[in-house]
């Protein structure tokens, strides 16, 4: 399989541990002595249950999560939480903080918005382009909770530590940046992620949800949008999206056992991320688009003198054997996502490309 393979620097779906596709290729077409494809197994199966609530375990085991929250499969992606969130947590009478840090705040924004909810931006880093992470709030002291987004992935700026909002509960989209380092579960008390950019394929969401949050939930809403049907029937209350779960216990699998839990993770993230800054802020040939100190460890944003070299650079890196950094269609430039299974070997390799680049462009 290592044959003809490239470095993979996609945003999402993005590149998955070459381990785990190797072991989704041993098992594709007999999973386990089964006689079936993992794609074949009923989910109602002993097989199956054993996948998904290995999921679970793990997720449970990396993040310290203890037993006061549900770990749910959802599909829709982050995009139906959007929707989900307020749908299920915020009630007549109610409102919620919303932080707005970019195009996936402001989607989340929206869609309660159009549900017809009450919501104040506690913060905002519109007012420079979103080139920065807000460090002044202004939470409601009522709030049913506070909303944000930890990574962004078209901007390239990332939380580096959590606001404190006191006794109001952190809901936070966690899509392109879940498992790449520790964090404290405290503060939260809804966190969700599509898969397909730091944990696995497209097709499934993440949910980890407090256990009390689901104590109010509106009896109107339709079951498959009420976050209860999930946590009562361990995600299957219909047909999971039995595959993308698979790949994503695989991950979490390659996560614990063989990069050693997020600590390590964590490491591994800040040496990638420290490697391509270093070569954007040395000689003035790139220009980092984030603030120093608002800079992503997942997506690494970055411009060229100007655009025609941006797009030679893209067509070059290709010819090298690197994939996917064009910047996001709504700002341009180029883009590395840097997420968890991206090796130090591929970094090291867009380094040194950028380099070379300069050199003979600058």
């Amino acid at each position: 399989m290592k044959e003809n393979r490239i470095y993979n620097f996609n945003a999402g779906p993005a590149a998955l541990p070459l381990c785990v596709l190797e072991e989704i290729q041993d098992s594709f077409l007999n999973f386990r002595g089964s006689g079936m494809s993992v794609t074949e197994l009923s989910h109602r199966s002993k097989w199956f249950d054993d996948i998904i609530n290995d999921a679970v375990d793990r997720t449970r085991r990396i993040l310290n999560l203890g037993d006061k929250f549900h770990v749910l499969f959802i599909q829709g992606g982050a995009s139906l939480q959007f929707a989900m969130v307020p749908m299920n947590l915020l009630h007549a009478g109610q409102s919620a903080d919303y932080i707005n840090t970019g195009t996936w705040s402001q989607n989340a924004i929206k869609e309660a918005r159009l549900l017809g909810k009450s919501i104040k931006v506690a913060a905002s880093s519109e007012d420079k382009d979103f080139t920065y992470i807000p460090k002044n709030f202004s939470f409601t002291p009522d709030a049913r909770y506070a909303h944000l987004t930890s990574n962004n992935t078209i901007k390239g700026t990332q939380w580096a530590s959590f606001p404190d909002a006191g006794n109001i509960p952190l809901v936070a989209d966690m899509s392109s940046d879940i498992f790449s380092k520790p964090m404290d579960m405290k503060p939260f008390g809804l966190i969700y992620a599509g898969a397909q950019k730091n944990l696995g394929i497209a097709g499934v969401c993440m949910v980890i949800i407090r256990k009390d949050l689901l104590e109010n939930i509106p009896a109107t809403l339709p079951s498959m949008l009420k976050y209860s049907t999930y946590a009562s029937s361990n995600s299957m209350y219909n047909t999971p999206p039995c595959f993308a779960i698979y790949a994503t216990q695989l991950v979490l699998k390659w996560l614990e056992e063989t990069v050693g839990g997020l600590d390590k993770m964590a490491e591994l993230n800040r040496k990638k991320a420290q490697t391509l800054y270093r070569v954007i802020d040395s000689g003035g040939f790139y220009r980092g688009t984030a603030e120093a100190d608002s800079r992503s460890r997942m997506n690494v944003t970055f411009r060229l003198p100007n655009e025609t070299l941006e797009s030679l650079f893209v067509k070059e890196a290709l010819k090298n054997g690197m994939e996917g950094l064009t910047g996001h269609r709504s700002v341009g430039g180029c883009r590395a996502s840097i997420y968890n299974p991206t090796t130090v070997q591929a970094v090291e390799g867009l380094a040194d490309f950028m380099k070379t680049f300069a050199s003979a462009n600058g």
